[in-house]
């Protein structure tokens, strides 16, 4: 099961100011501790929301709203893409991570549709498209 573990953003991370030495030391031997499991797939930080945009659809309108965003506590501040082999799993490695910043923060975990398990119809045109799909990501990447 694959599981986008997500770091909600503080008004800290929103400021801009990069973590201390000591986070990105603890972060990084983190890191390789789910590596070394098979448990880290992809891990990121993200720029603050004023380098954004948001891209706003009502019908066939878009609307482009650019950063900053007022409510940090709907924000993502960086994430991690596990692969492990339950829920309560990912949890206990998230409950191992050190806390991503100095005060009170909040990491979600949410399983990633795999293949066609979001539901809906899937055609077998559509079954194809997500192969080559998927194909071309998996070339680009080697």
């Amino acid at each position: 099961m694959k599981f986008m573990v997500i770091v909600h953003a503080t008004p800290e991370s929103e400021s801009g100011a990069p973590p201390s030495a000591e986070l990105i030391a603890q972060m990084g031997r983190y890191n390789e501790e789910l590596a070394k499991a098979g448990v880290l797939l992809d891990a990121n930080g993200l720029y603050a929301s004023s380098h954004g945009a948001r891209v706003r659809f009502d019908g066939d309108r878009r609307s482009v709203i650019d950063g900053p965003f007022a409510e940090s506590k709907e924000l993502i501040a960086g994430f991690w893409l596990f692969q492990t082999a339950s829920l309560q799993e990912a949890i206990e490695w998230v409950k191992r991570c050190p806390n991503p910043d100095c005060g009170p923060s909040q990491i979600e975990i949410r399983q990633v549709y795999e293949g066609h398990a979001c539901g809906g119809e899937v055609t077998a045109e559509t079954q194809a498209q997500g192969e080559r799909i998927r194909a071309h990501i998996e070339a680009r990447a080697q």
